[in-house]
């Protein structure tokens, strides 16, 4: 994404990049409380994004009229580390973005080029520069490469299958005996590793800069700790 303008100056932020169940979101979640910092969920823009077009009919292969709907939609990131959320054309779509039929959209969906240059110019917006820990595939290598903090999330595939299996709704349409679902939840996240690493357009990697967090050992409470200890170094704090 070469294409995407540079910032003025940089920003205050932490930049959590990683695999879908990593933990990104509750680790960014919690470090953008305990900052008393903006919480920036990156990926929930191509959520929306994703529904906007599955909503509109559109085929998410068809580039240009992905394009053509993420045009005329308009989305909204919520901010609240404690309430965060998404709207779409001034509708709170927080839940209906996790829907099985999102998820299985959303990798096709994100790798049109043209989709992501728009949706870079509204995440940076959305992270300002008075601090905010912004989380998704791509923020350390393309949205904020100028980060001072820059952190790449990752875990064993098997961890991160039982992780996102635990959850409530993982948005995945699976059988509901356990071992049916992680069975189901551990293919989606292949899946989903395996697109948004091979993209051609902002594919998943580390910064070469970026501090790389395994956190198949640890728990929530230690991953922040981490995270926290790196802001620390890097000078930065709450504001």
């Amino acid at each position: 994404m070469d294409d995407v303008a540079p910032r003025d100056r940089p920003p205050v932020v932490v930049a959590l990049d990683g695999p879908a169940g990593s933990g990104k979101s509750s680790v960014a979640r919690r470090v953008a409380a305990a900052l008393g910092w903006r919480y920036v969920d990156t990926g929930a823009s191509y959520r929306a994004m994703t529904l906007a077009v599955l909503r509109a009919g559109v085929d998410p292969a068809d580039a240009e009229a992905v394009v053509q709907t993420a045009q005329a939609a308009r989305v909204e990131l919520l901010h609240d580390p404690g309430r965060p959320g998404v709207r779409l054309d001034g509708v709170d779509v927080s839940e209906a973005v996790r829907g099985a039929d999102v998820t299985a959209a959303v990798s096709a969906v994100s790798a049109v080029p043209a989709l992501r240059a728009l949706l870079v110019t509204l995440q940076r917006e959305a992270i300002g520069h008075a601090g905010a820990v912004a989380e998704g595939r791509d923020v350390a290598t393309v949205v904020v490469p100028d980060a001072p903090v820059k952190v790449y999330l990752d875990a064993d595939p098997a961890v991160r299958a039982s992780r996102r299996a635990a959850e409530v709704d993982a948005g995945v349409a699976a059988p509901a005996d356990e071992a049916g679902r992680h069975e189901a939840v551990a293919r989606d996240l292949a899946r989903r590793d395996a697109l948004d690493s091979g993209r051609a357009a902002s594919p998943l990697r580390a910064a070469d800069d970026a501090f790389h967090l395994d956190s198949t050992a640890l728990d929530i409470d230690e991953v922040v700790a981490r995270v926290l200890s790196l802001v620390a170094e890097a000078g930065l704090g709450p504001r």
